[in-house]
């Protein structure tokens, strides 16, 4: 594989990871306030949570893995994501993780990641 594939291949799966990081940042945010002014359970706290990772996942898919190997983009985005998640959430003081809920997020998100880099790649394809 050529520097510039290498280079194309890091860069979209960069971009795409940032704008996932960024539309859940934001998606949480505007949750947080929802959750504020209402009162909702624990667990619909949770669902809502794991529902806006999956959109920014699909997003950062959707807008930076085009052409080919949507999986192998989708799976890097989805550890990626996993990654700067956590750490951004742990700066902000999310609260304690531990390894084991870790583990599962971070699988969690290379299955969405695997799956919106798949439908990413054949989309892009069909609407061409």
């Amino acid at each position: 594989m050529s520097k510039t594939k290498n280079y194309s291949l890091f860069t979209s799966v960069l971009k795409g990871a940032l704008l996932s990081v960024f539309c859940t940042v934001v998606g949480v945010l505007i949750f947080s306030f929802i959750v504020k002014i209402s009162s909702l359970s624990e667990n619909a706290i949770k669902s809502v949570n794991q529902f806006i990772k999956i959109i920014s996942l699909f997003l950062g898919c959707l807008f930076f893995v085009k052409e080919n190997k949507g999986l192998v983009k989708g799976l890097l985005l989805g550890v990626l994501y996993a990654v700067l998640v956590s750490l951004v959430f742990k700066l902000l003081g999310g609260g304690y993780q531990t390894f084991l809920s870790f583990i599962l997020d971070l699988v969690f998100c290379m299955v969405i990641g695997i799956i919106s880099g798949i439908i990413s790649v054949n989309a892009k394809n069909r609407w061409k």
